[in-house]
């Protein structure tokens, strides 16, 4: 542990308990916590996407948290713009900022900075889209590789969305993706992050998942689900992809039980667990990985740390 870093960086996969986490730690530490969370960034659907409670928010001062509305785009570079500029604020109040949430690519912005792309335009990009739809993800991947080889087993084949995006940047710029990458400058020194991903055990975290589902039927989710649907947000928008929506709105609609509705939004968020530990696997490999018994003897480390405050950014 590097006891002289300033910013406490909290990862897990959903449900783990990484805000809890989070608390505990700002209380002994006098920190304000930073969410890194794409999809509690926004004002509604707090119960879906699990956002910390009103009361925890003022025990904790919590940012970032319901900040736009479900109508407005969010991108990883107005996160990370906004979370440097909390960053420097929580420290410039002596204090410790700790970023806590599930979206990796926050945390790799935070890191490693992000990329400057030049900004693809319209045209081109549906275009490209256009042309993934024809051939089909499998095609298209195989065009990718052809057109800018050094993608190859950088990515999961089947992920469409990163593949658009290598195969808009190389023809757009002429540049791989992963050389844009290359480019990219840190915002702080490495050596200033503790970073913590809460390691779960599968089955035990499956038996939380199950839990919490019922808690957010329990705490209105069906209620949000509604409002949610009377505001026709357009389908492409990427707040659609939060789990439960589309499964409770299917029991809305009276095509399945309030049972099969638990059920798939349990399955559904025990994928998206899988693939947040795949990518923190090969993403966060020189994270401290922690067990669930060993959060307490974490507190009491972090809280023994000379976490060091006297230079301002």
């Amino acid at each position: 542990m590097d006891n002289q870093s300033k910013i406490i960086l909290i990862a897990g996969p959903t449900a783990s308990g990484k805000s809890d986490f989070a608390v505990k730690i700002a209380k002994k530490v006098d920190g304000e916590i930073i969410n890194a969370d794409s999809m509690q960034v926004y004002k509604q659907l707090k119960i879906l996407t699990a956002r910390p409670s009103k009361n925890t928010q003022k025990k904790i001062k919590h940012h970032l948290y319901g900040i736009i509305g479900i109508d407005k785009t969010f991108s990883t570079g107005k996160w990370l713009k906004l979370a440097v500029r909390k960053i420097k604020e929580i420290r410039q109040r002596k204090k410790i900022p700790i970023i806590v949430g599930g979206t990796g690519l926050y945390f790799q912005s935070l890191i490693n900075g992000l990329v400057k792309i030049p900004t693809i335009p319209t045209k081109l990009r549906n275009k490209i889209r256009l042309m993934q739809k024809r051939y089909g993800q499998k095609k298209f991947y195989k065009k990718l590789i052809k057109l800018d080889p050094k993608v190859k087993n950088k990515f999961d084949s089947n992920d469409a969305q990163r593949t658009i995006r290598a195969f808009e940047i190389k023809t757009h710029t002429k540049v791989s993706m992963y050389d844009w990458f290359n480019k990219t400058k840190p915002i702080f020194d490495e050596s200033m992050f503790l970073k913590f991903y809460i390691n779960f055990e599968r089955s035990k975290l499956t038996k939380k998942i199950e839990k919490r589902t019922m808690n957010m039927i329990k705490m209105g989710a069906i209620q949000e689900v509604i409002k949610f649907n009377k505001l026709r947000i357009k389908k492409d928008k990427s707040i659609n992809k939060i789990i439960g929506i589309n499964e409770l709105t299917k029991y809305l609609k009276n095509e399945i039980k309030l049972k099969q509705a638990k059920e798939l939004i349990t399955i559904k968020t025990r994928q998206y667990a899988k693939r947040q530990a795949t990518w923190a696997k090969s993403k966060m490999i020189m994270w401290t990985k922690i067990e669930p018994h060993q959060l307490s003897s974490t507190i009491k480390k972090i809280t023994k740390s000379s976490l060091k405050l006297d230079q301002i950014i």
